[in-house]
C-alpha cells in the first residue's frame, strides 16, 4: 500500500501565510500579556499582575465609561433611523430614491479620515462646541449605514404576502409593521446594532476629531502607546479583541439566523 502523498496549492500556501501574518501579532501581544517584565522584549516569567492593574485603572474605567455612552446612544438612535430608512426603500417608490440609496450607504466606503475633517468643518462653521454629543452624532452617520445594510439584507429574504395579509385581515398598516414585520426583522436589527457597537467602540479618528472634553478609551489608549506599549495595554487589548470577537460571533450568528427562517 502507497503511503498517501499530501501537496498544497499556491493558493493554499498564500492562503496561510495571509492568516499568520494576521494572527501571529495577535498571539504574540496575547503572550506577552502575561510577562512578568514591564519590558515587552524581555520574557521574565509567567504573571497575571498586569490584568490585576488594568482592573484598577480608574482612568480606563472612566474612559470606557465614555466610550460605552458613545457607542451605546449611536447605536440605539441609529437602530430606529436605520430600520425605518431600510424598510422605507424597500417598500415604497419616490422620486430620487436611488440617489438616496447611495448617499445612505456612502459611509462604508468613505475613509474614516474624511468623515472626521468633514464633520469638524461641519460643526466649526456652524459654531457648535465639540463635547460628547458631537462624538455620539458624528457616530451616528457610519452606526446608521451598517444597520440600515444588514436590515435591507433581511428585507430581501422575507414573504411580502405575510405583511399583505396581516393588512387584508383588518390590522393597520402600524399594526402590520409592529407586529409582523418588525418580529422577522429583530435578529437582523440586533445583528446591525452589535455590528455597529464594536466598530464605535473601536472608533480612534472620528472620536479625536469630536470628542471634544470626552476621552473615548481609543485615544486613552493612543495616548498611553505613544511613549512605548506596556504590559497593562497588552492586558487591555487581550480583553478587547476577546469581547469583540464574541460579539461579532453573535452578531454572525443573528444574521446566519434570520436568513434561514
Amino acid at each position: 500500500m502507497k503511503p498517501r502523498s499530501y501537496s498544497i496549492s499556491w493558493q493554499g500556501l498564500f492562503t496561510l501565510l495571509m492568516y499568520a501574518f494576521m494572527y501571529i501579532p495577535i498571539g504574540i501581544l496575547g503572550l506577552y500579556s502575561f510577562n512578568e517584565s514591564r519590558y515587552g522584549a524581555v520574557w521574565k516569567g509567567f504573571s497575571l499582575k498586569w490584568y490585576g492593574r488594568l482592573f484598577q485603572d480608574e482612568r480606563l474605567f472612566a474612559a470606557l465609561g465614555d466610550s460605552l455612552k458613545i457607542a451605546l446612544c449611536a447605536v440605539g438612535v441609529s437602530a430606529v433611523i436605520g430600520t425605518l430608512m431600510a424598510v422605507g426603500l424597500a417598500k415604497y417608490r419616490f422620486p430620487g430614491q436611488s440617489l438616496y440609496r447611495g448617499v445612505s450607504y456612502l459611509p462604508l466606503i468613505v475613509p474614516d479620515i474624511a468623515i472626521a475633517v468633514s464633520t469638524l468643518v461641519f460643526l466649526a462653521s456652524v459654531a457648535i462646541p465639540l463635547s460628547i454629543w458631537t462624538a455620539i452624532a458624528a457616530h451616528m452617520v457610519f452606526c446608521l449605514a451598517y444597520i440600515a445594510v444588514v436590515v435591507s439584507s433581511r428585507l430581501q429574504g422575507l414573504d411580502p404576502n405575510l405583511e399583505e395579509a396581516a393588512l387584508d385581515l383588518g390590522a393597520t398598516p402600524t399594526q402590520a409593521l409592529v407586529q409582523v414585520l418588525l418580529p422577522q426583522l429583530a435578529p437582523a436589527i440586533l445583528s446591525g446594532c452589535l455590528l455597529a457597537f464594536v466598530l464605535s467602540m473601536d472608533d480612534l479618528l472620528i472620536s479625536s476629531f469630536t470628542a471634544g472634553g470626552a476621552n473615548p478609551l481609543p485615544l486613552e489608549i493612543f495616548s498611553r502607546v505613544r511613549t512605548g506599549v506596556k504590559p497593562d495595554i497588552n492586558a487591555l487589548s487581550v480583553v478587547l479583541i476577546l469581547a469583540s470577537g464574541l460579539i461579532a460571533a453573535a452578531a454572525e450568528y443573528l444574521r446566519g439566523k434570520s436568513e434561514k427562517t
